[in-house]
C-alpha cells in the first residue's frame, strides 16, 4: 500500500493540454469517498491518478507514444534517464527540430521504446507551450518553444512514479476508451477526461492522436457513462460546459465548476472558463 509521504512526491512527469492539475481539488471533492478499483480510460498527464495513488488501477490513452513513456518509467527508468540527459545536453532549436524529425525520415522506426519514449518526453519540455500535436500523417508539428532553461531531466519524480506503477496493481494500455472497462465491476471508480467539446467551431482540438475524437466518440462515451451506471460502478466525468454537453448528461449530476485555459486560437476563450464535473452518484 501506498504510504501518505511517497503519495505527495507523486508528480505529473510531462506537460499535458488538458491537464487536471488545477482541478484536483475540485475533482477531489466530488470523487466518492470508497472505491474498489481505479479506472482511467483516459489518462493524458496522469494528474488525478498521481494525486489518488490508487493500490489497483487500469490507465489508458488512444495515444501510443504517451503509454509508451509510463511502461518505460515502469520498467526502464535509469535508461530513460540518462538519454534525457543528453537531450539536456544537447539541446537547441536546430536540435530540436533534427529530434523531431524522426517520424518524418523513418528514424522512429529504428528507435527502441526507451528513445521513442525520451524523445517525447524532451520535445514536451521545451515545445510551444508544452503541447502535444500531430498532423494527419501522425508527424509531430509543434514549433520549439521559446523556454531559457526548461528543466528536461526529472530524474527523482521518474522513479517515484516507476516505483508506483511497480509497487502496485497497475495495468496500462494504449487502446480505445471501451476496451479499457473490460474488467470493471460493481464497486469500482471510473474517471473519464475525453478531449473535451469544443467550446466554438473553430475550438476543435482533435489532433490528440491522429484521428481525433469526434461527435460520435462523444456519444460513445455518453452511453458508456450510463451503461456503467445500470451496472453499479460509480462514474465521474469531466467536460466542457456546453449545451450539447448538458444535453448529453441531462441525467446524471453535473456540478460547475472554473478552470483556465491558456491554450486557444480564439484570444477571448483563453482564461477562466466554465466547466462541468458530471457524477452518478
Amino acid at each position: 500500500m501506498i504510504m501518505e509521504e511517497e503519495k505527495v512526491k507523486l508528480k505529473p512527469i510531462t506537460k499535458w493540454v488538458g491537464g487536471k492539475r488545477q482541478l484536483l481539488p475540485a475533482l477531489n471533492r466530488f470523487r466518492p469517498n470508497n472505491f474498489h478499483k481505479y479506472y482511467e480510460p483516459f489518462v493524458g498527464g496522469g494528474a488525478f491518478l498521481f494525486d489518488l495513488a490508487p493500490n489497483s488501477a487500469v490507465i489508458n490513452d488512444q495515444n501510443f507514444e504517451l503509454m509508451n513513456v509510463y511502461r518505460v518509467i515502469k520498467d526502464r527508468p535509469n535508461e530513460l534517464i540518462e538519454i534525457l540527459k543528453e537531450h539536456q545536453q544537447n539541446n537547441s532549436k536546430e536540435y530540436y527540430l533534427n529530434i523531431r524529425s524522426a517520424d518524418r525520415d523513418g528514424r522512429i522506426n529504428n528507435m527502441n521504446y526507451v528513445q521513442r519514449a525520451a524523445r517525447i518526453l524532451y520535445m514536451l519540455r521545451v515545445d510551444f507551450n508544452g503541447m502535444y500535436r500531430v498532423n494527419r500523417k501522425g508527424q509531430f508539428n509543434v514549433p520549439y518553444g521559446k523556454y531559457k532553461n526548461p528543466k528536461i531531466v526529472n530524474s527523482s519524480e521518474i522513479i517515484n512514479v516507476s516505483n508506483f506503477f511497480n509497487n502496485n496493481n497497475i495495468t496500462i494500455l494504449d487502446g480505445d476508451f471501451i476496451d479499457a472497462l473490460d474488467t470493471v465491476k460493481k464497486g469500482d471508480f471510473v474517471y473519464f477526461d475525453p478531449p473535451y467539446i469544443p467550446l466554438s467551431a473553430t475550438s476543435n482540438f482533435t489532433s490528440y492522436t491522429s484521428d481525433g475524437f469526434d461527435y460520435n466518440d462523444q456519444i460513445r462515451l455518453k452511453e458508456a457513462f450510463f451503461r456503467l451506471d445500470a451496472q453499479g460502478i460509480k462514474v465521474m466525468l469531466s467536460n466542457s460546459d456546453t449545451e450539447i454537453t448538458r444535453n448529453l448528461y441531462k441525467n446524471a449530476k453535473l456540478h460547475k465548476v472554473q478552470a483556465g485555459r491558456a491554450i486557444n486560437s480564439n484570444a477571448a476563450l483563453r482564461g477562466k472558463v466554465n466547466e462541468l464535473i458530471i457524477t452518478n452518484y
